[in-house]
């Protein structure tokens, strides 16, 4: 028997061709929506067995609060978070707002047929793999960068920051200067104030602090982009 279903995903595409798929092979879809808010009121007014809500961060704070609501008002509705392949902390957030699986957005048809009966079956819902890839990563987690690098980045203003993503990436006083539409000697004094608060001497002493803190990965810059950075 077809399954009474929601899909809301943020990428209208992915949602209508999903949902095509569903009503192709038996199953009730009563909408196929990528709303940016209200998802939580739609799903609470259609009411459907099983709703498959997509997010494309799963770990960022506050991104399970729709599932948080339509928990606490229709706890019937079991709700699987269609997503890109999460870290532990994704899978644990979408579990902990009450979703009942997770499912990969690349995943088969079928995949996705056998969470939605397992969901409305009040079972857990998620692939093996996805479980082993979380553990996995649990037991060799991935350096971090080091925390010395969010505290070097809140001693720069957001000008500041940009004169260091242009020294890192190797550019000079006079292209930092045209970059930002500012006179040489205000980037020169920028670059001034860069080297005074993270205490170094040189451009390439910044470069390199930057790139091993992590502070040029927080900025948006790829740590390779620091090892030859222009004078000045």
């Amino acid at each position: 028997m077809g399954v009474r279903v929601m899909v809301l995903d943020e990428h209208r595409l992915l949602a209508e061709a999903l949902a095509s798929a569903l009503k192709l092979r038996g199953h009730r879809v009563l909408a196929a929506a990528a709303p940016a808010a209200g998802a939580a009121e739609l799903v609470i007014s259609r009411a459907p067995e099983v709703c498959l809500l997509g997010t494309a961060v799963p770990a960022e704070p506050g991104v399970f609060e729709p599932v948080v609501r339509i928990k606490r008002e229709r706890p019937q509705i079991a709700v699987v978070v269609l997503g890109p392949v999460p870290s532990p902390r994704g899978i644990a957030a979408a579990f902990a707002a009450g979703a009942s699986g997770y499912v990969r957005h690349d995943e088969r048809i079928e995949g996705v047929e056998r969470a939605l009966a397992k969901a409305r079956a009040g079972e857990v819902a998620i692939s093996p793999q996805l479980l082993q890839g979380a553990f996995a990563e649990l037991l060799n987690p991935a350096a971090q960068p080091d925390d010395e690098g969010s505290r070097l980045l809140r001693l720069l203003t957001p000008r500041e920051v940009e004169v260091l993503v242009r020294v890192a990436e190797g550019e000079d006083t006079r292209l930092i200067a045209a970059g930002m539409e500012i006179a040489p000697s205000t980037a020169r004094t920028h670059v001034q104030r860069v080297l005074m608060k993270l205490g170094v001497g040189s451009r390439l002493e910044a470069a390199a602090l930057a790139a091993r803190t992590g502070l040029l990965d927080r900025a948006g810059v790829p740590p390779e982009a620091a090892d030859f950075p222009g004078g000045a």
